[in-house]
């Protein structure tokens, strides 16, 4: 039993994790019809920038963790404004391999100016402290794993369906032209969209560093499991990128317990047998 709770909780937060990287992806290919495949290049760089400010500046973590994740949002946003607004109307190939350069690019240069060793984010005692569950004892950040994506799920929610950017966003994908004629700034709307995307991954890449190592190569590491909680969730689907990001994240934590030898096999099954069962997505009709 004490097995299982462990497996429960830290699949919930590995979990956690996958679905705060993985959200701002789903919106990004499921409203703005955007394959980027740079996305994990943006948790990348909220991670690094995490630990640069708290290892080597001596910031505090709470000082760092907004600067980092603005950090990977003005990155997004000067990418989209510079380039990636030009892709919009191009065939998903130029997208990809655009995209895939630029990941290989910042992979170059990430490790160029840091190296390639693993990056440690200095967290806060408040956050290093072991918390007593009853069942085991873990690390208060996986407690804020844990809140964080619920706190990101519930306002992503709220921002696509309950605001007027929500509106203006589903408008402008569903016809940018008449959306136009009808006062709604379409390009506002496009580059806050991508900025938020980037920032929640950059979010996701600073929370998630202690179950997802930063190395040079964690764009790419990571990469395919972001696209497989994005495509099993259904693309735009906040809720269903949440569920599918616990249930996979379930899965993974559940092989390294009791098959470690069999790799990622159960997961990529489970995305199988996922897909197979539900090919919109899990919340998707």
């Amino acid at each position: 039993m004490g097995t299982i709770l462990n497996v429960g909780i830290d699949g919930v937060a590995y979990g956690m994790v996958l679905f705060v990287i993985a959200v701002g992806m789903s919106v990004t290919l499921g409203l703005m019809r955007f394959v980027n495949l740079a996305h994990g290049a943006f948790a990348m760089v909220g991670g690094y920038a995490a630990a640069w400010l708290t290892r080597e500046v001596g910031w505090s973590f709470w000082l760092a963790l907004p600067l980092a994740v603005l950090a990977a949002g003005a990155l997004g946003a000067l990418l989209e404004m510079l380039v990636l607004r030009h892709l919009y109307r191009r065939k998903e190939l130029d997208q990809v391999l655009f995209t895939i350069g630029l990941t290989f690019f910042l992979i170059a240069a990430t490790n160029a100016i840091a190296g390639p060793q693993v990056q440690l984010i200095a967290l806060p005692p408040l956050l290093a402290q072991p918390v007593d569950l009853g069942f085991r004892t873990l690390p208060a950040q996986r407690l804020l794993v844990i809140a964080a994506g619920l706190g990101v799920a519930g306002a992503a929610t709220y921002t696509v369906l309950r605001t007027r950017f929500g509106v203006w966003l589903r408008a402008a994908v569903d016809h940018a032209e008449t959306s136009a004629t009808l006062g709604i700034p379409i390009r506002r709307v496009q580059c806050l969209s991508f900025a938020a995307g980037a920032a929640l991954a950059g979010l996701g890449g600073i929370l998630g560093a202690e179950l997802m190592p930063l190395e040079p190569y964690y764009a790419l590491k990571y990469l395919v499991l972001v696209l497989v909680v994005v495509a099993v969730g259904g693309m735009g689907s906040i809720g269903g990128t949440l569920a599918a990001a616990l249930v996979l994240g379930t899965v993974e934590t559940a092989s390294k317990y009791w098959a470690s030898d069999w790799g990622s096999l159960f997961f990529f099954l489970a995305m199988a047998l996922l897909l197979a069962w539900r090919p919109s997505g899990l919340l998707k009709r």
